[in-house]
């Protein structure tokens, strides 16, 4: 019996399915709290960075017949997901009148796990290929 789950698609991949879901988590509940002084920087970081990171898995997917194509993507939404780390990092400690501490320390740590899973993804993926 085969248990691995048949892949046809970026809607397919546990990752994309898990940095999308923060992604909207990010936009709904950390960065309309924020400071209007946080507007034009770490607003501006939260958001672009947790959009592009579901938007480069998926172009990274459309280039998965090419090793360096697809890992270029895998590694630069790596850098994406670190990146949400040190914002939502200095988001709990610098506003924690504003924002939830436990809900900042919660997806600090699924972008963690995110970022472990493109890891993963990237060395699959060229273990897979020289089959």
């Amino acid at each position: 019996m085969d248990n691995t789950k048949k892949i046809t698609s970026f809607h397919d991949l546990d990752v994309y399915n898990n940095t999308y879901s923060l992604m909207l988590k990010v936009m709904e509940e950390i960065v309309p709290k924020l400071p209007v002084c946080e507007k034009f920087d770490l607003v501006d970081q939260l958001r672009r960075a947790c959009k592009t990171i579901p938007r480069l898995i998926a172009e990274g997917y459309a280039k998965r017949h090419q090793k360096a194509g697809f890992q270029k993507y895998i590694d630069d939404a790596m850098a994406e997901c670190n990146e949400m780390i040190v914002s939502l990092s200095q988001c709990k400690d610098l506003y924690s009148d504003f924002v939830k501490i436990d809900l900042c320390k919660e997806l600090i740590d699924m972008y963690d796990k995110s970022g472990r899973q493109l890891y993963k993804l990237g060395d699959a993926w060229t273990n897979f290929k020289r089959r």
